[in-house]
């Protein structure tokens, strides 16, 4: 895991270039992905390094509270197509979340769920909180994983 002023150029570019190609490309969902929002996370990115050509598999950026939203968040989850049913995006959210509750321990976490993907994420405790709204061309949920009471 990255803050943003750790990450490469080459990393930048990577990370980018995989976000465009899954929510603009694949998903047809046009927005202004560079939301100034970047420069205030913790940067996941997971990486194939076995290879001759270090290759990204899955992506995930951690928002700190009161940049995005009053809770910390996670967004920006991607997994490359050519890693898709592996368990990678599984893994990938489950350190998301083990970071976000040790770096947050008494804040509850946010994500803008794709509506798809609700019940992936009710697996690692997420429960939705809102109706289905439109956010980009595609139906989303907003979700809250509670802070874990430490009474």
């Amino acid at each position: 895991m990255a803050f943003f002023d750790q990450v490469s150029v080459d990393q930048l570019y990577e990370i980018l270039r995989a976000r465009q190609e899954v929510f603009a490309v694949e998903q047809e969902s046009i927005y202004q992905d560079v939301d100034g929002k970047d420069q205030h996370s913790k940067h996941l990115l997971c990486w194939n390094s076995e290879s001759a050509t270090p290759a990204r598999l899955a992506y995930l950026r951690i928002v700190a509270p009161g940049k995005k939203y009053p809770k910390p968040s996670i967004g920006r989850v991607i997994t490359c197509k050519s890693t898709r049913g592996t368990g990678i995006g599984k893994e990938l959210v489950r350190l998301g979340v083990e970071y976000t509750l040790r770096e947050y321990p008494q804040a509850s976490i946010r994500i803008s769920a794709q509506l798809y993907l609700k019940r992936f994420y009710e697996e690692f405790g997420f429960l939705q909180v809102s109706d289905t709204y439109d956010e980009d061309g595609t139906p989303h949920v907003e979700m809250l994983r509670m802070a874990v009471s430490r009474e």
